[in-house]
């Protein structure tokens, strides 16, 4: 027989039933907009595009190109071995070089397998509708064992997964300080190791230096990591769902991982490479395929990320040391004889 005193059990407040009803519908819309809406708009805007080759018939290439209105930023070089290092050194996806043969299709899969797709449909669609045919060269071609890129598009978000849960447990363990720096980056470094491990050893989809891209794993994981434990450092829990949103709902879907930053809208392509998910993909092909062409720019993002997380770990934990710590006794004065 149950005590009277016992107290009954609280029914949910109307409010928050009202929040859950109303902010999971919301939050679920967000996520669909996030990923949807740039794969629904995928489509070459100022795309780097090379031409070579004598003016009055690059002229021409130009001409048919700017028909598809905003759709290729346009670089000229003087022959087919500047195009060629212009794409290896990533300042361009491909060019197509007039020779007296006829045109010449250069692409780069590795950079980007749905990119090289597009620019032998333009350009071969273009050529077969004036009655020629189109020779094509992969300059730098995707690995055999991932030629379209799926897998190492796939490992961007695994890894940020990893950096979330990194962060989270750092968090909710109640390391502080040195400690949970130490920990995030003991654990982004294992993380890069495994990493390498399976995407390079096992699987064979990336064939760079095997220790620069373990590194380059280690970096998007700390990156990740060390921002979400920062932020909970200084906002508490919610800092943990605020980085969570950030990556999951803006930098996964913006990222540009599956085809390019410059295939999305304006300016998800650009607020995509901010982030430790596009910036750690155009790292990872970088060092993987081009060696290390283009490297600087999303390296410096990846290290901001990674600094200032561990910043703000070791701020929250000396924040909070301050405001815990029992004020100073004020020292009595001696009494004085009379």
């Amino acid at each position: 027989m149950s005590s009277p005193s016992a107290t009954p059990p609280r029914k949910p407040a109307p409010r928050r039933l009202v929040a859950v009803v109303v902010l999971v519908p919301v939050l679920a819309a967000l996520a669909l907009w996030a990923f949807a809406w740039p794969a629904a708009r995928t489509a070459p805007r100022d795309l780097p595009l090379g031409v070579a080759g004598p003016a009055a018939a690059v002229t021409q290439v130009e001409r048919q190109l700017s028909a598809h209105d905003g759709a290729f930023d346009v670089h000229r070089y003087a022959d087919e071995p500047a195009a060629r290092e212009a794409i290896e050194d990533r300042d361009v996806y491909g060019a197509v070089v007039v020779t007296p043969q006829g045109p010449k299709l250069l692409t780069a899969s590795a950079a980007s397998p749905a990119v090289a797709q597009l620019l032998q449909q333009a350009v071969a669609g273009q050529a077969a509708a004036e009655g020629t045919k189109v020779e094509t060269a992969d300059v730098v071609p995707a690995p055999d064992k991932d030629p379209r890129g799926a897998a190492l598009n796939s490992s961007v978000l695994p890894l940020a997964l990893a950096g979330l849960a990194a962060g989270a447990a750092v968090t909710l363990l109640g390391l502080r300080g040195p400690g949970a720096a130490g920990a995030l980056v003991g654990v982004a470094a294992l993380i890069g190791l495994i990493a390498a491990a399976l995407a390079h050893s096992w699987l064979g989809v990336i064939t760079g230096d095997w220790w620069t891209e373990a590194g380059v794993f280690a970096l998007m994981t700390l990156a990740v990591s060390a921002a979400v434990a920062g932020l909970a450092a200084l906002l508490g829990p919610a800092g943990i769902g605020l980085m969570a949103a950030t990556v999951m709902l803006i930098g996964n879907p913006f990222s540009g991982a599956a085809s390019a930053p410059q295939m999305l809208p304006e300016p998800v392509g650009t607020i995509g490479q901010w982030l430790p998910p596009g910036a750690g993909t155009t790292l990872l092909r970088s060092v993987s395929f081009f060696d290390g062409a283009a490297a600087v720019g999303p390296a410096l993002t990846l290290t901001w990320w990674a600094a200032l997380g561990l910043g703000a770990v070791l701020l929250g934990a000396r924040l909070k040391a301050d405001a815990t710590s029992p004020e100073p006794t004020p020292a009595r004065e001696p009494a004085t004889a009379a």
